[in-house]
């Protein structure tokens, strides 16, 4: 019985081993990376030189320009279209004998590094890309080192190219030195910079900036904001700000530094002009000041225009004047009254004759 059990075992390892084998080379049993513009040999397995191979990239026949030799298929000059599946089937049964996933790409340039402490006196920040593609998966080693130590270098979870580092002590006179450096299968390019502590305080810009305007007051508007959410101690390293303003209607910006405060009444605003404003912070001893906020708008108070009464005919007085009586019309001759006058004339008369025939 035991028999019987371990020859299952084997049979169902062999069949997992040959499922794994198939959905390898399904997947491209091996990546081969290759320089834009360049010849790239590739290479079927370990087949003599004399073999016969048939070559398909992604299932269907090469088209780009290439020579075969024998197992060996030699692309030339590839481009970003060469990119591909590559699948060779020795001949005459056809049977396949290689996979090679073929990524087209560059070697990195020097990466750009740029570092700054928006958390002072807690750490700073280094960030870098790269200004050229590479078209190809590359990674990034970071090196900091500050008074010929190395410093611990957390890499950020959200931003895959920055990383964070805790200032060692406060007020060094040593300097930073970061070196980064871009890796991928085609090259490597390196960047180092120094840099003193006061040189990369810099604050994120003021929040939740608002700007209003004063009632009565229609040459005032009142701003007010917040310090930045990501200083960490406000009251130990206070900050000051700079507040920039302007009408929309012109183009230079009127100034105002201030010190450990986070409100200001404008004084000089034009009547019923909109207004854009923004606002800087920097470290009060060192640095270099913020980015400028989000723009706000506000407009000073105005007035309300007073409602003006309109004369209409329903409000006017009506003045009633007797009027002539219209002049009688005068007679026509032949008119309605002679006829009565002829009628009753000849009544008389038959009257008459009717009496004279009786006698």
């Amino acid at each position: 019985m035991a028999n019987v059990v371990t020859s299952v075992c084997y049979v169902v390892l062999a069949a997992v081993v040959v499922v794994y084998a198939q959905r390898r080379g399904q997947q491209g049993g091996r990546i081969q990376y290759a320089r834009i513009g360049s010849n790239v040999t590739m290479q079927c397995g370990s087949l003599d030189n004399d073999a016969s191979v048939t070559w398909k990239v992604n299932g269907t026949d090469v088209k780009a320009k290439r020579r075969e030799e024998g197992p060996r298929l030699i692309l030339m000059e590839v481009d970003m279209s060469s990119n591909g599946l590559y699948s060779c089937f020795q001949n005459p049964d056809g049977q396949r004998r290689d996979q090679i996933t073929f990524r087209i790409g560059l070697p990195p340039r020097e990466p750009q590094v740029t570092c700054r402490s928006n958390t002072y006196p807690k750490g700073f920040y280094c960030s870098w890309h790269l200004l050229h593609p590479t078209y190809i998966p590359t990674e990034f080693e970071v090196d900091v080192q500050h008074n010929q130590k190395s410093l611990e270098v957390k890499r950020d979870d959200a931003h895959k190219n920055r990383c964070h580092v805790k200032f060692p002590e406060l007020f060094s006179s040593f300097p930073y030195r970061v070196n980064v450096t871009a890796i991928n299968e085609l090259g490597r390019a390196s960047t180092a910079i120094s840099f003193e502590e006061s040189n990369m305080v810099k604050p994120d810009p003021p929040e939740k900036v608002v700007a209003r305007p004063i009632p009565n007051n229609a040459r005032r508007l009142e701003v007010t904001w917040n310090s930045p959410s990501t200083w960490p101690d406000i009251d130990s390293f206070p900050l000051k700000y700079f507040l920039r303003y302007r009408p929309l209607i012109r183009d230079q910006w009127q100034h105002v530094e201030l010190s450990d405060s986070t409100s200001h009444t404008i004084t000089d605003a034009y009547v019923g002009k909109e207004y854009i404003i923004q606002l800087a912070a920097k470290d009060m001893e060192i640095g270099t000041w913020s980015d400028w906020s989000v723009a706000v708008h506000a407009t000073p108070w105005t007035e309300e225009p007073k409602p003006i009464t309109s004369t209409t005919e329903a409000d006017l007085p009506i003045e009633t004047t007797p009027s002539a009586a219209p002049p009688s019309p005068r007679p026509r001759v032949g008119g309605a009254t002679g006829g009565c006058n002829v009628l009753l004339c000849s009544s008389h008369i038959l009257l008459a004759c009717v009496l004279l025939s009786m006698m």
